[in-house]
């Protein structure tokens, strides 16, 4: 499996942020990871990545465990933070480039990855700007650039849309769905034409639990919208 989850759970005090959770994603799929604010979602995606430590249960990235194996794990991942961090007076490709020797590459194989990238994130018209002087939607380009840079096996991606207007949403979403031809992708959004439009699953998560890990398929054969879906599993909760 590409991710595995077992009975995670993360606290925090008295807090339980997730409680239990488990499920899995194969190579090549992409699933969207729906939950109201503060439904566990970007504590789930941090543990998976590396920047947090479960309390108790088990986390696998590419058959890695992130806990006990965490830089071969975090090799395999490509990560899109919820609030894109970027170097804002560095340029673009001077960005690609010193994220790309980060990750150990270097020589001609980093500047080809890096044109590359720019070319598939359509970054091309603006490869020569600060990061600071682009739009909002540039620089979440930029910041999917640099996830995939590395062609990772699994993308990780917190909330890759907001913000956006519904064309720089539509963009992005291309990018993802190029980029995940052959890669695990689990992103979470708000936005349910973006499940429709992107995903062969959906796992809904609410106050730390799974409520629901359905297929697209099987959640449009109840006859209800998927809004209609994840408001009373999230209702009911």
């Amino acid at each position: 499996m590409s991710i595995e989850v077992t009975n995670l759970t993360k606290v925090y005090g008295a807090q339980r942020a997730i409680d239990g959770i488990s499920f899995t994603l194969k190579k090549g799929e992409i699933v969207g990871f729906l939950g109201p604010n503060g439904a566990g979602k970007s504590t789930t995606m941090k543990i998976l990545t590396g920047y947090l430590k479960p309390t108790e249960g088990l986390a696998k990235v590419s058959d890695f465990n992130v806990v006990e194996q965490p830089m071969p794990a975090r090799k395999s991942i490509g990560y899109l933070p919820e609030h894109n961090p970027l170097y804002l007076d560095m340029f673009v490709t001077e960005f690609l480039l010193f994220s790309g020797k980060l990750y150990g590459m270097s020589g001609a194989t980093l500047k080809t990855r890096v044109e590359e990238v720019i070319a598939m994130c359509g970054l091309e018209p603006e490869k020569k700007k600060k990061i600071g002087q682009l739009s909002k939607g540039y620089r979440q380009r930029v910041g999917l650039a640099q996830s995939f840079l590395h062609d990772p096996q699994v993308l990780i991606l917190d909330e890759p849309t907001t913000g956006l207007d519904p064309n720089q949403i539509q963009e992005i979403r291309e990018v993802i769905r190029t980029a995940g031809k052959d890669k695990t992708v689990l992103f979470s959004t708000h936005i349910m034409q973006e499940v429709e439009a992107l995903c062969d699953r959906v796992i809904i998560i609410n106050k730390g639990k799974v409520v629901s890990d359905s297929s697209l398929d099987e959640l449009r054969s109840t006859g209800n919208s998927l809004e209609e879906i994840f408001k009373n599993l999230t209702r009911s909760e």
